[in-house]
């Protein structure tokens, strides 16, 4: 039987490695989903895994945010069918109650998503990325990856964002070095030109020889890189 993630409950066993019940200090799992058949889907696979269990379902942003008070799920799965600025404004929001770090880790996953959608919601809080495609290790590797703390993206996000290993980091001019660690912070070229006292047109240039170099494109590939770089996410290999 296959539900609507894509996940395949018969083969459950076999793609896990895992056949019996959660155990008592299995992590608790909650997912907040636009189709109650899909978070249905998501219980049947925890089912089979002893160190996740399943917690809630709660069915609006509303009611994510109690179960994350109330219930303090260690993984809260969010769609990205409720949209993005609205999932994006969540995020701020249950990222800002008091100042104290948030208890659950938070998994936005969609049937696609971009090296744009997915740098916003890392920078917003999200600590994993995932397609509702995803195999069954993948959707197991990210929640366990994000119950321990650590922040995970599926790899197919890097496709088109991968440097080739022929354009080391270590090619780059020093200016160029400069212009990428301000990319990956988030800088637009009118603030890089302004931080290092140059042109827009300057910046575009060197933006030209980065992309030439590190092989990346675009400048979301960068930032993205650059979280990865740092090990502030982990990438299946």
């Amino acid at each position: 039987m296959t539900d609507t993630t894509g996940v395949d409950i018969g083969n459950l066993a076999a793609a896990t490695g895992v056949i019996s019940g959660a155990s008592e200090s299995a992590k608790s799992i909650a997912i907040c989903d636009t189709q109650p058949v899909t978070a249905e889907g998501v219980r049947n696979l925890l089912r089979g895994v002893v160190d996740l269990k399943f917690l809630a379902a709660p069915a609006s942003l509303q009611e994510a945010t109690e179960a994350i008070k109330n219930q303090r799920p260690d993984v809260m799965i969010l769609e990205k069918g409720f949209g993005i600025q609205a999932i994006l404004d969540w995020l701020t929001e249950i990222h800002s109650k008091d100042g104290t770090p948030l208890h659950s880790g938070i998994v936005v996953w969609g049937v696609s998503v971009t090296e744009a959608e997915a740098l916003r919601f890392l920078q917003a809080g999200a600590r994993g990325i995932l397609r509702k495609s995803a195999a069954v290790q993948s959707i197991i590797a990210c929640l366990r990856t994000v119950a321990a703390g650590r922040s995970w993206m599926e790899d197919c996000v890097f496709r088109d964002s991968s440097r080739s290993d022929r354009y080391p980091r270590s090619e780059l001019t020093c200016r160029e070095q400069q212009v990428l660690e301000l990319v990956e912070q988030g800088f637009k070229n009118k603030e890089i030109a302004h931080e290092l006292g140059i042109q827009p047109g300057t910046v575009k240039i060197h933006l030209k020889h980065i992309f030439e170099k590190t092989g990346v494109r675009g400048r979301y590939g960068l930032a993205l890189n650059g979280l990865k770089d740092r090990g502030l996410i982990s990438v299946p290999a």
